[in-house]
């Protein structure tokens, strides 16, 4: 074993390279809604506690938090999603408005409702989520809206990586995979994953394909510990072969990343962190492994500075994107040992 550390100037450059990055993201697009308030009694109508609520609050959430962290590293992102004619479609494009996010690539749909999660914050805990969305597939007409959007960026704007963020919602499809892959493959553009279990095994000839564990398993249909290193990389180099994938990275949550590919195959212990919340680490993970993809970073380096990002973000309460400042400070101290 040896202690693997990365080099302080070779780290600088990259985090300064990142601003020079355009992203296209393509994914499920939804508004995170909090209800924070305070809790002191329970309710005399059902054993449930009642929340006085203090502030409400509306954030960009799914593929525009990618956006969010994809901006926050200092790179341009680019969203391609379809929204529903409804309020809370004007309060997302509102919300973009507000973060100086294009909308260039965001559809409006009269048969879709805008996605809408609103999380209730008691005590600065949430105790419930409601979830008002639609789930079913775009249709084959707003698919080749979108295909023609997304083919009109590609070839009027410089894009270094293409970012698919996929929440089960509906906007992703086997064949909008399959033409985005097509089209990136032609101009050597490359192609990253945030999956979920429906379309996992639709992304074939990817650049990168970042599951949890929970995914990976629901996708290979393998109960295998996260504790078994070996085993888990033995599944995951069959896999990525199998779909033609240049690297996988898969995150472990307190297990840390492994990182596979036809020449790396490496194991990254997580940092010590107090958790608050987990929500958005993917997020963050995907944009820093995206940023990190489209400047040809080696995939050690990928895979530990992403692990780091989405240990930081989980300290925060809410989906809140990257500090920039501070993962460079942290990843400026990296090393583990090999």
């Amino acid at each position: 074993m040896k202690k693997f550390s990365i080099k302080k100037d070779r780290v600088r450059e990259i985090f300064k390279s990142f601003n020079n990055l355009n992203v296209l993201i393509i994914g499920d697009v939804m508004v995170d809604s909090y209800l924070w308030g305070s809790v002191s009694r329970i309710s005399p109508e059902a054993p449930v506690p009642i929340v006085a609520v203090k502030k409400k609050e509306r954030r960009l959430g799914g593929a525009a938090n990618v956006a969010l962290n994809i901006q926050a590293l200092g790179a341009n992102p680019i969203l391609c999603s379809v929204i529903g004619v409804d309020i809370e479609g004007l309060a997302f494009l509102d919300l973009l408005k507000s973060q100086k996010l294009s909308q260039k690539g965001i559809l409006k749909s009269r048969d879709r409702v805008t996605t809408v999660k609103t999380r209730v914050m008691g005590n600065n805990s949430q105790l419930l989520r409601v979830d008002d969305e639609d789930e079913s597939d775009i249709t084959g007409h707003e698919t080749q809206q979108l295909l023609t959007l997304i083919t009109y960026i590609l070839t009027h704007d410089k894009i270094d990586v293409v970012i698919f963020e996929d929440y089960n919602k509906g906007l992703i499809t086997p064949k909008l995979i399959a033409k985005v892959v097509e089209l990136t493959k032609s101009k050597g553009i490359p192609t990253t994953v945030d999956p979920k279990k429906k379309n996992f095994n639709s992304y074939k000839g990817v650049s990168l394909f970042k599951p949890n564990l929970k995914e990976l398993r629901e996708g290979i249909k393998l109960e295998v510990s996260g504790d078994a290193i070996n085993e888990l990389q033995r599944a995951v180099s069959s896999y990525r072969v199998k779909q033609k994938i240049e690297t996988v990275l898969v995150t472990l949550a307190e297990k840390g990343v492994i990182t596979n590919s036809r020449k790396v195959k490496e194991h990254i212990p997580a940092h010590i962190r107090s958790i608050a919340d987990v929500s958005g680490a993917g997020d963050t993970v995907i944009s820093v492994a995206s940023l990190c993809r489209a400047l040809d970073c080696n995939d050690i380096l990928t895979a530990a500075i992403s692990n780091l990002s989405g240990g930081l973000v989980c300290e925060q309460i809410g989906v809140v994107p990257i500090n920039k400042e501070q993962l460079l400070e942290e990843s400026l101290k990296l090393e583990f040992v090999r």
